[in-house]
């Protein structure tokens, strides 16, 4: 296992790593460190990863742009991504580097809230970076989060205080861009105050076509009251690696919706940690995976249940053709006196070849006794039925599988509650189905 490469690299270039980031930052690396030592990297000898050898993924001998030289990305021309419709605030993450749209820049917002890098929160609002940063992401377990902690030197923070809402939702624009082979590591804090509300987007793109390695951990703290909405659209290329760790603590009473679409990728790993901290919380945790070629998506879900009269619902389903390979585990607790618990779990997978291959693990956990919980999962194929019904209307073959399928995955897409996304999502899935979505390409799909 490669982790020896790293504690090496970490060592030698300490100096660096902290020159390039912010104190609240370099304050766990020490910890994170000893948690890599210790845990090791992600692989398949664990229960967890039994599917996806992360370890592998970080074998070959990456650059780190530890030294923070400037990879120019002009975003106004390389990168155009609206949602037809839908009025957002533009920002961008360029590997790592924060950047917010001349839009954005210039927007008014209210009073309190922040929206910048994690270097200039640390400047501006120190005693919030310092209070929230590293609190949630599990260093202590096998994952990426010790290694995102060691070597991640800036990112995006969100701040909004209790009783704000965000009226227009966030765009966050990740683009991967580099001359060589590179492995980024990107950080996400988002903390949302009393009855505060925000919709973020994330879309990850990439602009070249080297190989990338990319290390997301995403905290998300909602108070009471709150109401949060994710939407995480990954469209990158075959030479991407992606492995992402969300960790999401409920207040009492918050509402918070977390949908992940993988449209096009190379290996993906994307897990999900949702704690409910405070009574009558709700979380709506959907998937949507197209994969074809030797792509690869793996989601792992881990649902909480500290707090009474909680609600969590999660829906995954997968497309696979060709020789790609999905994974699917899902797993809910109940502690005791979490009463009046209601959880559902499904994921609906459709393999479209006898190549390809879906591993499924939905799993119940129950200390309770007053609780409704349910959990399912189907591997199949197209309705065969329904295919001949079509075609003796005279539905062409093709047209009548791109139809099944869209009709297959419209269900998970039907849960976004943002009606000019859902339509977009509908458009880009269905482009995905012909063809025409076939890697990102500087975004051609998204003009």
């Amino acid at each position: 296992m490669p982790v020896q490469n790293y504690i090496d690299i970490f060592s030698q270039n300490r100096a660096l790593i902290d020159k390039g980031s912010a104190g609240a930052m370099n304050a766990l690396r020490d910890k994170a460190m000893k948690s890599l030592v210790r845990n090791g990297l992600p692989h398949k000898g664990l229960e967890e990863y039994l599917h996806t050898d992360v370890a592998r993924w970080f074998e070959p001998d990456w650059g780190m742009n530890l030294s923070r030289i400037d990879m120019h990305v002009d975003k106004a021309q390389a990168f155009k991504c609206n949602v037809p419709n839908l009025s957002t605030l533009f920002y961008f993450l360029a590997n790592d580097e924060f950047a917010a749209s001349d839009t954005a820049a210039k927007a008014s917002l209210p009073d309190g809230v922040f929206i910048g890098s994690l270097r200039e929160a640390a400047n501006r609002h120190s005693e919030i970076l310092e209070g929230y940063y590293g609190r949630l992401a599990d260093m202590d377990r096998p994952g990426i989060a010790a290694i995102n902690t060691m070597f991640a030197q800036d990112g995006m923070m969100i701040y909004v205080p209790d009783g704000v809402i965000i009226e227009k939702p966030l765009q966050l624009v990740t683009l991967l861009h580099s001359p060589v082979d590179l492995m980024v590591n990107r950080r996400i804090l988002v903390v949302l105050g009393r009855g505060a509300q925000l919709k973020l987007l994330l879309c990850d793109h990439a602009l070249t076509g080297n190989a990338f390695l990319t290390t997301q951990v995403v905290e998300v703290f909602a108070g009471d009251g709150s109401g949060f909405e994710l939407y995480d659209l990954e469209e990158t290329h075959n030479a991407n690696m992606r492995v992402s760790e969300l960790y999401l603590s409920h207040g009492a009473d918050s509402k918070a919706e977390i949908d992940y679409v993988t449209l096009h990728n190379g290996q993906t790993r994307n897990s999900v940690f949702s704690t409910f901290a405070g009574r009558g919380s709700s979380l709506s945790l959907n998937g949507i995976a197209t994969i074809d070629k030797e792509q690869h998506v793996d989601n792992m879900t881990f649902v909480d249940h500290r707090a009474q009269d909680c609600t969590s619902s999660e829906l995954f389903k997968y497309v696979l053709n060709d020789s790609s390979t999905g994974a699917f585990a899902g797993k809910v607790l109940v502690r005791h006196g979490a009463q009046h618990t209601v959880s559902e779990q499904t994921n609906r997978n459709i393999c479209l070849t006898r190549e390809s291959r879906m591993f499924t693990q939905p799993q119940l956990e129950i200390y309770a006794d007053d609780v409704k919980c349910s959990h399912g999962a189907t591997v199949g194929q197209l309705d065969e039925k329904a295919m001949f019904y079509m075609r003796q209307r005279g539905i062409p073959q093709a047209e009548a599988r791109m139809m099944l399928m869209q009709a297959f995955v419209g269900e998970v897409i039907g849960r976004v509650a943002l009606e000019p996304l859902r339509d977009r999502l509908n458009r880009l899935v269905e482009k995905r189905f012909r063809g025409e979505l076939s890697q990102c390409e500087g975004c051609r799909a998204c003009r």
